[in-house]
């Protein structure tokens, strides 16, 4: 076969159109999953840095409103958001209390249940919100890692059915007649393994990624809620 044409340009462009039109699907699927991995990444690596330097910081401040205006500043942390829920709902309980009992200082144990129940709602909230944040468009690439590699091989069995056709009509079975079919239709096969690939890989590690960033949600958590229940059971200042 002259070297003119057996390049992959030629051979993409005498493909069937219904191998063309797999080719193209797989191509959206794989600029859809290169962008998503690509600002996935950025946002999560962004999330995870900041959630660390929150954790950091708030162990050295010396009360809940020290933390909290150092929280305000790292916008992408998912633990700082979930601290600011938590400080926000206190501080709306505290506001509350002293306008119910102004000239009484004590805070009845009813009351303590009632707000250390009020903000662990709030927290649910706000950590299933963050992950569901984290794990946004992560799902389709799951979806092109299973399916691309089925589109492919559907490619791959339509040029060899193309292939095997034309054979029949020709009346000949020659190398020179049956290997531009066959390359044709592996194309599709290798198209969809290339897409597949990266976004499964991909997929798994934001998988990961996300799963640490939950640990430290629920761990934070239930450090904030102690420390809550330590402020509240001792009337100090939030």
């Amino acid at each position: 076969m002259p070297p003119e044409t057996s390049g992959l340009f030629h051979i993409l462009s005498n493909a069937g159109i219904i191998v063309k039109f797999i080719l193209l699907l797989l191509f959206f699927f794989s600029i859809t999953s290169w962008a998503i991995i690509f600002i996935k990444y950025k946002y999560i690596k962004k999330a995870y840095k900041e959630s660390v330097d929150f954790t950091d910081i708030f162990w050295q401040c010396r009360n809940l409103s020290d933390a909290f205006s150092k929280a305000k500043a790292l916008s992408s942390s998912p633990v700082a958001r979930v601290f600011i829920t938590g400080y926000t709902e206190l501080k709306k309980y505290s506001k509350l209390n002293n306008n119910k009992e102004a000239t009484d200082n004590k805070i009845s144990y009813s009351n303590d249940f009632q707000v250390i129940e009020s903000v662990k709602r709030a927290l649910r909230r706000t950590i299933n919100i963050e992950l569901r944040r984290l794990a946004q468009l992560i799902s389709f690439l799951a979806t092109a890692g299973n399916t691309a590699p089925f589109i492919g091989l559907f490619g791959t069995v339509w040029g060899i059915m193309d292939t095997f056709h034309s054979i029949g009509i020709s009346g000949s079975a020659s190398l020179a007649i049956v290997a531009p079919g066959i390359s044709e239709a592996l194309v599709a096969t290798a198209a969809g393994l290339a897409v597949a690939i990266p976004s499964v890989m991909a997929y798994n590690y934001f998988t990961e990624k996300i799963r640490v960033l939950d640990s430290e949600l629920q761990s934070f958590t239930a450090d904030l809620l102690n420390l809550i229940e330590l402020y509240i059971h001792k009337q100090g200042k939030v």
